[in-house]
């Protein structure tokens, strides 16, 4: 797959990166930070964006969680470490629905509880006028809104990558090409389906 680049005037402004140039490392995110889309990918990338890694990161994660491994305290706790944000976020969505309210069941309120901690600031019913200078420009509710970023993180979803099907048709002879996973659907992307599609294939 590929990142979806939404319609959005100024969205090939040089603060806009898609989400795999930023956890790849290809470009470094700036210390003001909005994410466009607030699916699964959007929330992995707030996380990305505002963990802060220490030299012992089962420590870190008992820190950040206020847990007492050697119980000095009753109950295993402690008071959690509440350190400063390592950037200021903001995590948007175009629903007018709770933000993450499309995450899994059993895990999405942890993971939205770790961002809030974080200090991510999540704001459904966005629509986004434009990119420029300034940084993105905004409505919520009617009312236009400047976010003053350094970067513009896009998680909007994903499109098919299917530039070497052509070539593989033409190579393959008799033999059959098959799109699986996102090559095939890119929405709503499925690693179990994805395998599926592929055991299917080899069998």
């Amino acid at each position: 797959i590929v990142p979806r680049m939404p319609d959005i005037p100024g969205i090939d402004h040089p603060q806009v990166a898609g989400y795999s140039d930023i956890v790849l490392g290809r470009r470094v995110a700036g210390k003001r930070v909005a994410i466009i889309g607030a699916g699964g990918i959007g929330f992995d990338v707030g996380e990305f964006l505002t963990h802060q890694a220490g030299h012992d990161e089962t420590e870190e994660y008992f820190a950040e969680w206020g847990i007492d491994p050697q119980y000095h305290e009753r109950g295993g706790l402690r008071l959690a470490n509440e350190r400063p944000p390592l950037r200021e976020v903001w995590l948007l969505q175009r629903k007018a629905s709770k933000v993450g309210d499309g995450l899994a069941k059993t895990t999405g309120w942890i993971r939205r509880t770790l961002l809030k901690k974080r200090g991510v600031k999540m704001i459904p019913g966005v629509e986004y006028e434009r990119i420029d200078d300034a940084g993105l420009h905004i409505r919520v509710g009617g009312t236009p809104q400047l976010l003053e970023v350094d970067t513009i993180v896009v998680c909007a979803g994903q499109e098919p990558r299917r530039e070497l099907l052509d070539g593989l048709r033409k190579a393959g002879g008799t033999m059959a090409v098959t799109l699986i996973g996102g090559a095939d659907v890119a929405t709503e992307l499925d690693a179990r389906r994805a395998i599926a599609q592929g055991t299917e294939v080899a069998l």
